[in-house]
C-alpha cells in the first residue's frame, strides 16, 4: 500500500506571493500542489485567485488608447519606481 503525503501547509500570505506564478504556470510541481490544495480549504485565497484571474482577462483587452493621460502617466511612475527598486 502507498501512502500519499499531504501537501505541508501553506498560508494565505505565501499565496498572495506566489499566485502571479501560480497563474502563469511557472510555479514547481510541488509548490502547485500546494497552492492546489490550499484553494480547495481557504475560501479567501480562492476568491482572491478568482479576482486574479478576472483582472487578468480584462486587463488583457486594454490598449494603450483606453487609458487616460492621468492613468498613462501613474503606471510610468509606478514602472519607473519598480525599476529603481529592482
Amino acid at each position: 500500500m502507498r501512502f500519499r503525503r499531504t501537501p505541508s501547509h501553506i498560508w494565505c500570505q505565501q499565496v498572495v506571493e506566489m499566485v502571479s506564478d501560480y497563474l502563469e504556470g511557472t510555479l514547481p510541481a510541488r509548490d502547485q500542489r500546494r497552492l492546489d490544495h490550499h484553494f480547495t480549504i481557504c475560501p479567501p485565497c480562492s476568491i482572491y485567485l478568482s479576482q486574479m484571474r478576472e483582472t487578468l482577462r480584462l486587463a488583457g483587452k486594454l490598449v494603450p488608447e483606453d487609458l487616460s493621460p492621468e492613468m498613462e502617466q501613474e503606471f510610468t511612475e509606478v514602472y519607473r519606481r519598480w525599476r529603481e527598486e529592482s
